[in-house]
């Protein structure tokens, strides 16, 4: 088999194993309050009623003669649908005919081929609607405007498109499966005017709008009655997600204009078409129930499929109009709590997704937080539409909206692991809490979600007042959120915590301060929904930008630079073993331990506020490899501080060729250098590469350069910023060793970042700078030792000067570093893989993690993470369990805080300590 051939069956299998587990996430949680959601009472009997009622259309008259911004929105509404309105009058058939049906085939029966539509067959004895292209939007033809669709088309040619991919956009015969989703979108863009118009004429009693919507609704809604459920010719997952538009039953959204549609026009049809109501309730039965069969129940797709079908269940009559009793009511209360395969009850969903204990729901930053928007949009709206609250029924969501700002980099931007985008946090989930405890009149609520929403959102407005869009939606969007000014701005110490470990994801952080000078670090691997393949992945903040960013999905999930490089190890921050490591992504279930943190998760008070630690185990899966990465960060003054990297890896069956630790920072400069600051003579460099068998990932980096060293080494980002602001700067120091080669590399760009980052340069379009330590040979005796520190040209470093030093005991698995401040403040930094005692200049420890530090001025610090015993500055700290201890002396007087019972001695004196918070303590 030839390469190319290799790569095209490698990449249909991660592709099919890809689709396999998109929109899944894993094992199911605690159970929450299980209780049956009781159904609405009085449901309105007449139509409209989504939205408004009969009894209401005086009062919206009323609205837009006197609110300027409601006058705009018909108006705009009117600017987009008359014109075709008016031609419809004497050319009835000129929207209808660029709807795209199968005119001439009549064809009842979809078939796709995996995620590409096939063909059709069957007849009906009218035209029916067609089936989208394909899963993958992805596609160099363009949606042409409508004056552009060739009337009635329904050629065995194709669709005649514009090649955007072209000089020109010229029109040429594509076949369906390359044209992505613009048959739906060509179908959604007319339903919509035809939803527009039924809106019209119920507002304004004019015929002709309705005649325009009722043509289009007719054709499309007697069409579709004849279609069947497509058939996936490779009988896979895809067959369990189709609806009848579109490949994913979730992108079903039509249904919705089609609801809103049929309720705003629903008395013109009782008055001129009774005779074919009963079609239309039963297609979007039908419709509905293809929805309810099909999708994914674990995750957002059981939200979004929700929330399609209360719109069409809204339209329908009370059950007891339908032989099969199959109504309003059964719909409602099936996505409240009943439960199917692929559509779960409410509670179950919350059940499975959220951990109870801490909040999160399973999926990425980016998914999760979505889920959580979601979710308080469909309480509220569900509040509003029937007068009738659910919050109550879903416990969790209370901890789910508080727990977001954890969320956040000292910046305001959110961690971005995953299938994730850097960004503010949404307040919408917030705001949410107060309409739903406004409504109901829940002060409490009201309180507490007031407090943490003004954290985010402007004191002197709740939210910014922006023109309405010309949608029919606008005058039923919820009403500018009302903030009771008695409520106070909350602190966001209340919300965020030094360190938060949410395992339902397999993710840490550390944190200290907030803004330019805060730091954090962020440790997550791959549990859940929308993750990738990134072992021990680190996300590292410094100077008011995540510099050690994550690269973001760079392209759609079912594209070859997704699969093969956005998603793999060598586009994190991690290690790769062998140039193989490599598991599923997607759904996802790698996680690493916990071993050891400091301070614990979610711990407000109580600690020393200047170390924190994390340690953890991850077994990389594709060469069974047993890796560990311990992380530190270390403050030592308001605007100067430092982290400590510790990265070991090994395989469990030895045979090691070697192991990459790779970091990616922004930047457009990166230099690498020695210890002393000069540069490294780097030659360019073919060994990091698919060739010999590695990830393909390693193909779409480029202009590698490397260098063979054993002595220390460093290199340094920089971002240039605009004349007259201060260049922000990124130095990484590495411990040298035996068997190490050190790479320059630029990869694809960073794709995480949209909108407004205040980087001064096109992050999505520049090549992300990349430095690679190969480590031939096992890494866990000479493992990764790494010390990152931020900073300014204005402030320039604070570190002098970081050399290593070894056990006096000869531990293979010990490193030891020195770290010299221009302050005068010295840091001696131990750490063991083996919790063997170790020895250096009269100090020793057997912890994972020690740190003494010593300050110019005499005061000083003992920091010992997950060991038992140290001896430093004339003290001896000693415990019968691994703990965290910290011994600080400051302006002569001790501070003690142990999370393990232990005995002190000093001056031949010993004293034991109960377990307890940081206090000051006397030992003589």
């Amino acid at each position: 088999m030839n390469i190319n051939t290799s790569r095209t069956a490698h990449y249909a299998i991660k592709a099919y194993v890809l689709l396999c587990a998109l929109m899944v996430i894993h094992t199911p949680l605690l159970a929450q309050n299980t209780s049956k959601i009781p159904l609405p009472s009085n449901l309105e009997q007449g139509y409209p009623r989504l939205y408004i009622t009969e009894s209401e259309k005086k009062d919206l008259q009323k609205t837009i003669q006197k609110e300027p911004w409601a006058k705009a929105v018909l108006e705009g509404v009117h600017q987009r649908i008359d014109q075709h309105v008016k031609r419809h009058i004497n050319d009835p058939e000129w929207m209808v005919s660029r709807l795209q049906m199968h005119w001439k085939t009549k064809a009842t029966n979809i078939y796709v081929e995996g995620i590409n539509y096939s063909h059709a067959d069957g007849e009906a004895p009218v035209p029916t609607v067609r089936f989208v292209g394909s899963r993958d939007y992805t596609t160099p033809y363009g949606k042409p405007k409508l004056e552009d669709i060739l009337p009635y088309m329904d050629d065995p040619r194709g669709l005649y498109l514009p090649n955007r991919s072209k000089e020109g956009h010229p029109f040429e015969w594509a076949e369906p499966s390359k044209t992505g989703r613009i048959i739906y979108s060509i179908n959604e863009e007319i339903i919509g005017l035809a939803r527009d118009a039924a809106f019209v004429h119920w507002l304004e009693n004019e015929k002709e709008y309705a005649q325009f919507s009722f043509d289009i609704f007719h054709t499309y809604m007697e069409g579709m009655s004849y279609r069947s459920e497509p058939i996936d010719l490779l009988n896979g997952h895809i067959q369990t997600l189709v609806g009848f538009t579109n490949f994913q039953v979730i992108h079903e959204h039509v249904l919705i204009y089609i609801a809103e549609l049929y309720d705003f026009l629903h008395p013109y049809i009782e008055a001129n078409y009774p005779q074919h109501i009963a079609m239309y309730d039963t297609t979007i039965k039908r419709w509905t129930d293809q929805i309810i069969k099909n999708g994914v129940p674990q995750n957002n797709w059981n939200l979004h499929q929700a929330k399609i079908i209360l719109k069409a269940a809204m339209v329908l009559k009370s059950n007891e109009f339908y032989e099969d009793n199959k109504g309003r009511e059964y719909y409602i209360d099936y996505i409240l709590n009943l439960t199917s395969g692929r559509q779960w009850s409410l509670t179950k969903f919350l059940d499975y997704g959220y951990d109870k204990e801490n909040g999160v729901w399973a999926e990425c930053p980016g998914y999760s937080i979505g889920v959580t928007k979601d979710l308080t949009n469909f309480i509220e709206d569900f509040n509003n539409t029937f007068d009738h609250n659910i919050l109550p029924y879903m416990p969790v969501m209370e901890k789910a909206v508080r727990m977001l700002p954890q969320y956040l980099f000292p910046n305001g931007q959110t961690v971005a692991f995953g299938d994730s985008y850097y960004g503010p946090l949404s307040t919408e989930p917030m705001s949410d809490m107060i309409r739903i405890a406004q409504k109901n009149n829940n002060k409490e609520l009201e309180a507490d979600f007031t407090a943490l929403y003004r954290l985010f959102a402007d004191d002197k407005q709740a939210e910014q007042k922006r023109n309405p869009k010309a949608n029919i939606n606008s005058f039923f969007a919820s009403k500018p959120l009302e903030i009771n000014t008695k409520y106070k701005k909350g602190n966001i110490e209340d919300y965020i915590t030094q360190t938060f470990y949410a395992p339902n994801v397999s993710w840490h952080v550390q944190r200290m301060g907030s803004g330019k000078n805060g730091m954090m670090v962020s440790l997550n691997a791959s549990l859940g929904n929308h993750m990738h393949a990134n072992g021990i992945n680190l996300e590292l903040y410094g100077k008011g930008f995540v510099q050690g960013a994550d690269p973001g999905k760079g392209a759609g999930y079912l594209q070859p630079i997704y699969l093969e490089y956005y998603s793999q190890f060598p586009a994190h921050n991690t290690v790769m073993v062998d140039g193989v490591s490599s598991y599923t992504e997607m759904l996802s279930y790698h996680a690493f331990d916990l071993m050891g943190q400091y301070p614990k998760s979610g711990q407000k008070d109580g600690y020393y506020p200047d170390i924190t630690y994390s340690d953890v185990y991850f077994l990389e899966p594709e060469t069974r490899s047993d890796q560990s990465r311990l992380v530190s960060i270390v403050k030592t003054g308001e605007e100067t501080g430092y982290y400590v990297d510790i990265f070991r890896s090994k395989k469990q069956r030895q045979g090691d060729k070697f192991h990459d630790y790779y970091y990616h920072n922004l930047g457009q400069s990166m230099k690498i250098m020695d210890a002393d600051g000069n540069a490294l003579a780097l030659t360019p460099s073919e060994e990091m590469a698919f060739a010999g068998g590695h990830l393909y990932a390693l193909d779409y980096m480029w202009d590698k350069k490397s260098v063979k060293l054993e002595d220390d080494y460093q290199a340094e980002w920089k971002i240039d910023m605009p004349e007259g602001e201060e260049d922000i700067f990124m130095n990484l120091w590495m411990k040298g060793t035996q068997g190490r080669e050190v790479f320059s590399i630029k990869s694809p760009p960073n794709k995480a970042f949209k909108g407004n980052h205040g980087l001064p340069y096109e992050v999505d379009k520049a090549p992300y700078l990349t430095l690679a330590a190969r480590q031939h040979g096992a890494a866990w005796e000479h493992p990764f030792v790494s010390v990152y520190e931020p900073y300014t040209s204005g402030e320039g470093k604070s570190i002098r000067k970081i050399s290593s030093f070894e056990d006096e005991n000869g531990n293979k698995e010990f490193v030891g570093i020195k770290i010299t401040h221009k302050s005068g403040r010295e840091d001696m930094v131990f750490s063991s893989a083996n919790h063997q005692k170790v020895t250096y200049k009269g100090m020793a420890t057997n912890a994972t993690y020690t740190l003494i530090g010593n300050e110019k001025n005499g005061d000083w610090v003992i920091f010992v993470g997950n060991g038992k015993e140290v001896v430093a500055k004339g003290y001896s700290i000693s415990a019968k369990e691994t703990g965290n201890v910290v011994l600080k002396e400051q302006d002569g007087k001790l501070l003690l805080h142990n999370e393990v019972p232990v005995t002190i001695t000093h001056k031949n004196s010993a004293k034991q300590f109960s377990t307890g918070a940081i206090r000051k303590i006397v030992l003589e």
